[in-house]
């Protein structure tokens, strides 16, 4: 399918925006309690939540803009690799069982983004045709 091959690297503009929108509203959550508290966060946050939290909203708007993508998506996908094997696995082996499918899914599309990097609707691309 040769016309779709054409809007691959605009649609992965989108994946990344909607990615780093979706990571920056858990750290939202996580810090101001906005929309809503993050559901089985402690509050106050211990430190590791509000470095996890930080990294989920900082993270997540160099994602969503685009802005040094592939570093950004280096630390989400860790953050994530990380909350997945503190958190989730110690609940069992399946992610679909231990809650941890959101991780894991987080994990691997900013790996990918570490890759791929942030495609042609990014602030990285836009800096990189004035150069």
């Amino acid at each position: 399918m040769p016309n779709l091959a054409a809007w691959a690297p605009r649609v992965l503009s989108i994946l990344r925006i909607m990615a780093g929108l979706l990571f920056i509203e858990h750290g939202l959550m996580k810090l101001f309690h906005f929309p809503t508290p993050q559901p089985g966060a402690p509050d106050p946050l211990p430190a590791l939540l509000m470095v996890a939290a930080i990294v989920e909203l900082v993270g997540g708007g160099l994602v969503t803009l685009g802005l040094f993508t592939r570093i950004a998506a280096f630390f989400c996908s860790g953050e994530m690799a990380v909350a997945y094997f503190m958190a989730h696995a110690p609940r069992g082996f399946y992610p679909a069982l231990n809650m941890g499918e959101a991780a894991v899914l987080y994990c691997f599309v900013f790996l990918y983004l570490v890759f791929a990097g942030p495609g042609p609707w990014s602030l990285d691309a836009a800096f990189r045709k004035r150069v």
